[in-house]
């Protein structure tokens, strides 16, 4: 099966995860924003082999330390979609403004899109390209889990910030509404800030996407 540990990061306190096969132990890191040395011990603790990093979007709390742990251990990036080229190009500049020292641009080992797939160990995830808060953003999706890793696409109580250069309301609320909603009620995901939380009780009390 698949297990998973959420891990604040950054003076941000965004979300990390630690996502590993329990048959394999094979690990992937999604968003791994900062503290790196802090993350690597937590691989450690669980005795995982850290294999991956996947990136739902590019901004500085969640990939500011991607390049940096990438080239320490040789990992393949995978994500986001292209959509956020621009974001990874300003990696540097968000680091400066907000003091990320180390944070540098990269280039994805892979690039994902709508309905592609993200292999750990023996297990699958699904790819939903959910645009709004960045152009790029993508979502990961456990079915065997019914958890998704949705990155700051939706909150317990709100939805993901549209102020950012590129970022649509119009477009968050179609990709929440038509991307996440339909993996069901009963899906627990994992956000990029804040507790976890439905799909199923954000369709019911979210107040930006309450009865949709």
């Amino acid at each position: 099966m698949l297990n998973y540990e959420t891990i604040p990061v950054t003076p941000f306190e965004q979300n990390c995860s630690l996502v590993w096969c329990t048959e394999t132990l094979q690990a992937a890191l999604i968003d791994p924003g900062g503290d790196v040395e802090h993350l690597l011990g937590r691989v450690k603790e669980h005795g995982l082999h850290l294999s991956q990093i996947w990136v739902t979007h590019a901004h500085i709390d969640h990939a500011g330390a991607v390049a940096a742990l990438a080239d320490q251990l040789k990992l393949p990036i995978t994500g986001p979609h292209p959509g956020d080229q621009f974001w990874i190009d300003l990696l540097p500049t968000q680091g400066a403004r907000y003091g990320f020292e180390n944070a540098r641009a990269f280039v994805p080992t892979r690039w994902l899109s709508d309905g592609d797939h993200v292999t750990l160990g023996s297990h699958q995830l699904l790819v939903r390209h959910c645009p709004g808060h960045t152009p790029g953003h993508v979502i990961f999706y456990s079915e065997s889990l019914k958890r998704a890793f949705v990155g700051d696409v939706l909150f317990a109580g709100s939805i993901g910030r549209t102020d950012f250069p590129q970022g649509d309301h119009d477009t968050l609320i179609r990709s929440i509404t038509e991307r996440l909603w339909p993996l069901g009620d009963d899906t627990i995901f994992i956000p990029g800030h804040g507790p976890e939380s439905s799909f199923g009780r954000e369709r019911q009390t979210n107040p930006y996407v309450g009865g949709t």
